[in-house]
């Protein structure tokens, strides 16, 4: 991973989901039309799945870092997962926003939303619910609720939303999600799994043309980027990295 929050985390990446009201269109030569263009641009994606009620296209992992395509009757998802750069992590979010307007047939009118997804997962084999409350909420007034005998944290998975406009149609939220289960927690044997931070900035529609697309995800882009480097970064993955290392 070249990118400097690559080197925060153990993967990083950034989705891309383009929400839209009516089905896609399901038939077979228009699919793998679709399919076969992004194949041109990006020759290494080369792996077709296909998932209940959903079709991706995927890269070859090359040291953890990979590409993937997915469609479902209500949404185009891509994503980039440990990319070189922040310029490579984009590319393919923008050819599918260059495509999909006209071989998904996609009207304006359609558009639900638009948002990017940015993700840091930190392996961690403790109870990520302690982690988490250690980080984030032992100093504060929510303490308190787990000041009871006997209690102890059990899913801690804050998640906050705010609006980055006046008219609320241009959203950020903020979210932290465990995965260590009950089973782990009555037991006191954990697992090695990911402990994940997410940044969502999302883009309500319709849009006025398929052009703005493109143009949203600049803004969404340059937002997102903002918020990692004096929000997210400083005030959610730090805090929870130092209290990860300090459960070691």
């Amino acid at each position: 991973m070249a990118t400097s929050y690559g080197a925060l985390c153990t993967d990083f990446y950034i989705n891309q989901k383009i929400a839209v009201k009516m089905d896609l269109p399901s038939d077979r030569e228009t699919l793998l039309h679709l399919f076969d263009r992004v194949r041109a641009d990006q020759p290494g994606m080369k792996r077709f799945r296909r998932f209940p009620g959903e079709l991706s296209l995927e890269s070859g992992r090359n040291e953890g870092a990979y590409q993937w395509l997915a469609l479902d009757a209500s949404s185009i998802r891509t994503g980039q997962v440990n990319p070189e750069s922040m310029d490579q992590a984009y590319e393919l979010h923008r050819l599918l926003l260059r495509l999909s307007p006209y071989h998904l047939s996609l009207s304006p009118l359609d558009i639900d939303f638009q948002e990017l997804t940015f993700g840091f997962d930190l392996e961690a084999r403790a109870n990520q619910n302690e982690i988490v409350y250690d980080a984030l909420i032992a100093n504060t007034p929510m303490a308190a609720l787990v000041d009871y005998p006997g209690a102890r944290p059990l899913d801690v998975q804050p998640f906050l939303g705010i609006s980055l406009n006046d008219t609320c149609d241009l959203q950020a939220f903020f979210e932290v999600k465990t995965s260590t289960s009950r089973s782990q927690i009555r037991r006191g044997r954990y697992r090695t799994e990911p402990l994940s931070i997410f940044l969502t900035v999302r883009q309500l529609g319709p849009i006025e043309r398929p052009e703005d697309l493109l143009e949203n995800l600049e803004t969404i882009r340059r937002h997102g980027e903002r918020l990692l480097n004096e929000r997210v970064v400083p005030d959610l993955l730090m805090p929870i990295s130092r209290a990860l290392a300090g459960s070691a």
